[in-house]
């Protein structure tokens, strides 16, 4: 990794806290939290995103097997609707470091802003390639939520879901104007609102 980030010193537990799904138009935000030991045999930590699929899989093993401790948290669908995605993403990674079984002393997190908690922290903006726990909790979260994305497209076909992960590709968009939203969709982003079907805005 370049420009590599490091921590206070006398740091003996650091966890790295990264989220995903900030973007897409349907599914929740995933957040995860990882500490790994001092010492690892991981080799390839990176940005979840400038890996494929199958160089996350191979990690997301190593990593669960080798932390320390690691957690899955989120935000839902409905939280997305009712406090905005920015809101959520605080949420989800707030709840992912309060779910370690072992509590850490310092807490870095990928991006500009911390959530609102009583650790020891930093945000590190592009985290997630320059930080080894924040890179292993990008994986997790990516690893996590593509699977559920994936089951999601076999229980709402014609979406495109287990390619798209529920961004807004030309099948996702062309599906949302002539099936209507479901159940997984954000019905606060535009593209889902403006594309609701008639019965569909009477729910609202």
């Amino acid at each position: 990794m370049v420009d590599q980030w490091q921590p206070p010193k006398n740091i003996k537990l650091l966890a790295g806290v990264d989220e995903v799904g900030r973007g897409p138009l349907a599914g929740d935000v995933v957040a995860a939290a990882v500490i790994l030991p001092a010492k690892h045999s991981i080799q390839g930590l990176a940005d979840s995103k400038a890996l494929t699929a199958h160089q996350r899989e191979v990690l997301y093993k190593e990593i669960t097997e080798q932390a320390i401790c690691y957690s899955v948290a989120r935000a839902s669908v409905a939280e997305i609707d009712q406090y905005n995605i920015l809101q959520s993403t605080m949420m989800a990674m707030r709840r992912a470091a309060i779910a370690l079984k072992t509590q850490p002393d310092f807490v870095a997190v990928d991006g500009n802003r911390l959530p609102t908690w009583e650790y020891k922290a930093e945000a590190v903006v592009k985290g997630d390639g320059r930080v080894e726990v924040i890179s292993a909790a990008s994986i997790i979260a990516k690893v996590v939520r593509d699977a559920e994305m994936v089951a999601f497209d076999a229980k709402y076909p014609g979406y495109g879901f287990a390619k798209n992960k529920g961004y807004g590709t030309a099948q996702h968009m062309e599906a949302l104007k002539r099936l209507g939203a479901t159940p997984i969709h954000r019905r606060s982003f535009a593209p889902v609102s403006e594309n609701l079907l008639p019965e569909q805005q009477l729910l609202l």
